[in-house]
């Protein structure tokens, strides 16, 4: 009996050991204990199918979503269904508690000069992204529909004159 006791607190204390202790007041901002959950996000987990105008076509794509690095990201890996694929991207969204804004980290087949990191802030149903790059600054605007419980991405360029120039638009819905 005795040693059950036993068993049951060393047990007990190892459960206690390995749980996370809950966020104190000095804790800093960012880092390994500041975990990003997030409700608006996380209607983008799971699997979907993508179909995007660009260029004046309609490609299809299939995007998978899932939590990765300690729930640090969301990583989106995005990819064209032919074979072999046109394109593919692997994108990771992430916040900045400090600063309180997302940041995605955007990779492609067009390589690492045009690869790039932007950032947002949600409003409302939709998280806008402002890449610089060389050419000036580029947009994607991620926007949620609960009604027909899927997103939008529209990819938007601006021109010289200011104004913003279409892209591409996908429609990302469940398969």
């Amino acid at each position: 009996m005795q040693r059950v006791v036993c068993l049951v607190i060393v047990i007990a204390i190892a459960v206690a050991l390995a749980s996370p202790r809950p966020l104190r007041a000095d804790d800093p901002p960012d880092g390994p204990k500041r975990i990003f959950r997030d409700d608006f996000i996380e209607n983008m987990v799971g699997d979907w199918k993508v179909s995007r105008k660009i260029r004046g076509t309609v490609v299809e794509n299939k995007l998978k979503a899932e939590w990765v690095l300690n729930h640090q990201f969301l990583q989106l890996h995005m990819k064209d269904v032919a074979n072999p694929p046109a394109y593919e991207a692997i994108v990771l969204i992430g916040y900045v508690h400090s600063d309180q804004k997302y940041v995605a980290h955007w990779c492609d087949t067009f390589g690492g000069k045009f690869s790039a990191i932007g950032y947002g802030k949600r409003v409302g149903q939709s998280i806008e992204f402002e890449f610089q790059y060389p050419s000036g600054p580029f947009y994607n605007t991620m926007t949620w529909d609960p009604q027909a419980k899927g997103w939008t991405m529209r990819g938007e360029s601006r021109s010289k004159d200011g104004q913003r120039v279409f892209f591409a638009e996908d429609t990302i819905r469940r398969p």
